[in-house]
């Protein structure tokens, strides 16, 4: 068995398992060894979709040290006058270069793919079988802990009849190799935002929308994205809509009252408005993307798939036939596990999970700065407090409630401040600082955003109770 040493043995090339590193590389002389099972870094990006993109601007996704995308504002298609979302192509290239360009290059990073990490410092060789004992002077960091999937990583939780033809999206650029005839329908599985990437590719490529029929077992709340772009010309609609959604968690009885009051001042969308979302998982969208999927008619809403034969589907409530001669799209993979927080720091043991959402990069390289700047867990645990991943409307307060109180915590600490307001992970702060002392309109704005936010943290506690009861 081979013997190695490192300070930080990272398990996991995902965006998570490489912002961690970026950041040791800046701030310490540590010594860092990362362990995938892919072949290149990236994490799930290897195994998306193709036509996959991010849901939020490039500038606040990557590593802190690497620019992802050129910082434009795209002018064609559904994103339409908001700034890039870099492609999956394109962020599997960028992580490839943070690695290729700056992390091996460093000379303190030691890579191992196609390797899978089996425990106690040991990991085993995919290719060659051959075992490798890491002895690690500081911490292992487990960037793995959310369990993300991709429908191409995942076996469906349904039966599926051997005569029935079924396929990831990943598949679906590739249908014009089928020597088989045209789908009769189209039928998308899942409500999450796989699901309507799929719509919106399937739309766009030419498809009708009498041929699409979309299974959606839970309808969604979607933050937006017109109040989550950087850069001073949207400071109205991205600061204006912080300060609307801190107006309506001052106000809101219930959690169903809050995501009416977020949708009258444009910070959520639903794409049925006929529809009562009861899922909230931070997926952005586009109003443009909205209208697109508004176009498919036939949405069926009886619960999840229980087993899909040569007569149709078997839902949770009832039978849906449908023609033999569909094709269905699996979408049902669930990105993020909702898995309880514990507590980031233990020992010689780092968990990475988001200490502010829905931002994972961000979020592991702050974890990162805490790790190096700080000596004991508990105050690295107070200052980066994980926050509970909601899976529906209810647990939204408490997960907010969570991110305030980080950022709080943040403001007050001069260090951790500092660095937050040089990240380029963070967008919206720089916006804040900018906004000039004579500026009236503005300062207003900023003005009436804290006063909500007082407002809202009193009210917090409410809803949480009231979501629990």
């Amino acid at each position: 068995m081979a013997q190695a040493e490192t300070d930080y043995l990272i398990v996991g090339s995902g965006a998570v398992g490489m912002a961690f590193a970026d950041t040791l590389l800046d701030e310490s002389d540590a010594h860092i060894t990362i362990v995938d099972r892919h072949g290149k870094p990236g994490g799930h990006w290897n195994d998306a979709y193709p036509f996959v993109a991010l849901h939020q601007p490039s500038a606040f996704y990557g590593v802190n040290s690497m620019e992802l995308g050129s910082g434009q504002i795209d002018e064609t298609g559904p994103n339409k006058g908001y700034y890039e979302l870099a492609t999956g192509a394109e962020v599997n290239s960028y992580f490839e270069k943070v690695m290729e360009k700056r992390f091996l290059p460093s000379g303190r990073v030691s890579y191992h793919p196609m390797s899978d990490y089996v425990g106690d410092g040991k990991f085993v060789s995919l290719l060659s079988g051959s075992e490798t004992k890491i002895q690690v002077r500081k911490k292992i960091v487990d960037a793995t802990y959310y369990g993300t999937t991709v429908p191409a990583t995942h076996k469906p939780k349904f039966d599926v009849a051997d005569t029935v033809t079924m396929i990831p999206p990943n598949s679906l650029p590739k249908l014009w190799q089928s020597e088989g005839s045209r789908p009769e329908k189209f039928v998308i599985l899942g409500a999450g935002k796989t699901a309507m990437d799929v719509g919106i590719w399937l739309l766009r490529s030419g498809a009708r929308p009498e041929d699409i029929v979309w299974v959606c077992p839970r309808d969604s709340w979607l933050i937006n994205r017109n109040n989550t772009q950087p850069g001073a010309e949207f400071f109205h609609q991205t600061i204006g809509g912080q300060k609307d959604l801190m107006g309506a968690l001052a106000e809101a009885e219930t959690a169903e009252d809050l995501f009416l009051k977020l949708e009258a001042c444009g910070v959520m969308l639903r794409i049925d408005p006929n529809a009562k979302p009861s899922m909230f998982h931070y997926a952005t969208i586009s109003q443009n993307e909205v209208d697109l999927l508004r176009q498919i008619k036939s949405v069926i809403r009886m619960g999840h798939v229980r087993s899909l034969d040569d007569e149709g589907m078997q839902l949770e409530e009832g039978d849906v036939p449908i023609s033999a001669k569909s094709l269905y799209i699996d979408c049902t993979a669930t990105a993020v596990e909702r898995r309880p927080p514990i507590p980031q720091f233990q020992d010689n043991l780092i968990t990475l999970q988001m200490i502010r959402v829905p931002q994972p990069p961000f979020s592991a390289a702050l974890s990162a700065f805490l790790e190096v700047t700080y000596d004991d867990d508990e105050t690295k645990n107070n200052l980066g407090r994980p926050v509970p991943l909601p899976d529906g409307i209810e647990q939204y307060p408490a997960a907010t409630m969570v991110n305030m109180m980080n950022q709080f915590q943040w403001s007050q600490n001069k260090t951790v401040q500092k660095w937050v307001t040089q990240s380029r992970l963070d967008g919206f702060g720089k916006m804040f600082a900018s906004v000039a002392p004579d500026d009236q309109e503005k300062q207003a704005v900023l003005e009436q955003f804290r006063a909500n936010a007082m407002a809202a943290m009193g009210n917090l506690p409410k809803l949480i109770a009231q979501a629990e009861g």
